[in-house]
């Protein structure tokens, strides 16, 4: 079972550095598979398949062979997160993610990957605005259609009959 509580030793919890990210992650791996996927809502079975097609670096092993994330990681899977919760695609952010490996001399190729996706969320943004629109208006029609097939028609037994009980 996953702790997300914090450490004794001063140490974030994995819950907390995968919600928060440190500018500065720690690289010491110390998180479970386990406490990662409860952290991020990611299955064991995801967080594999990042690290397999490489949307992560290869994740460092116990001495016994599971898996141990460090903050850097819950950093990455955090931002990724935060991309694919956007729309992104993987074969997006894998781009992002080869470019970020180069270094510094992608700086550009990233920020232009980044700004081309923030226009595609703008435009979502956009047609979700229109979306909510045309849906409060329906719930205003109905509210107002639900309200008059509450009152009888006049003229009709109903009708008298509510007129008669007021």
């Amino acid at each position: 079972m996953a702790t997300l509580t914090p450490t004794s030793d001063g140490l974030r919890s994995c819950s907390d550095v995968y919600s928060t990210p440190d500018s500065e992650p720690d690289r010491n791996p110390r998180h479970t598979i386990s406490e990662v996927a409860a952290a991020s809502g990611l299955t064991a079975h995801t967080l594999r398949w990042y690290e397999r097609i490489g949307l992560l670096d290869p994740v460092d092993r116990s001495y016994s062979g599971q898996r141990r994330y460090s903050d850097g990681d819950l950093a990455r899977l955090a931002f990724l997160g935060r991309l694919r919760l956007t729309g992104m695609s993987v074969a997006d952010m894998l781009r992002y993610v080869e470019l970020a490996r180069r270094g510094p001399v992608t700086v550009g190729d990233r920020r232009e990957l980044l700004v081309a996706h923030r226009e595609e969320v703008r435009q979502k943004l956009a047609d979700l605005h229109a979306t909510l629109a045309v849906l409060d208006h329906k719930i205003d029609l109905y509210s107002g259609t639900a309200a008059r097939a509450s009152t009888p028609p006049a003229g009709t037994p109903a009708h008298d009959q509510r007129k008669q009980s007021a």
